[in-house]
């Protein structure tokens, strides 16, 4: 009796201490030097992209990212300091194709 009432015990610390959803971190796009997530029409050298903006939604992963900016006929981009509608040292955000 007593041996059931611990191996019922135990079972039920088990099952308690297993997380019942799964947490994801949220996507990051652009991190560090290239912070700014932006979608740029044209890419000019890599060294700016013209008609550049926020993506219209918050992108979910890489290939949303992609997705999002596809939409609207522009390219997924990390740059370091947007201006005027103008990405000034753009790059391919990591995960990304081109």
């Amino acid at each position: 009796m007593q041996f059931s009432i611990a191996i019922i015990a135990l079972f039920g610390a088990a099952v308690s201490a297993l997380p019942t959803e799964e947490k994801r971190q949220a996507y990051i796009p652009c991190s560090g030097l290239y912070g700014t997530s932006q979608c740029c029409a044209t890419d000019v050298l890599g060294i700016a992209d013209l008609d550049c903006g926020n993506p219209p939604t918050a992108p979910t992963d890489a290939t949303d990212f992609s997705a999002v900016c596809s939409g609207i006929g522009q390219r997924a981009r990390c740059c370091v300091l947007p201006i005027l509608d103008q990405g000034i040292l753009c790059n391919t955000p990591t995960g990304v194709q081109d």
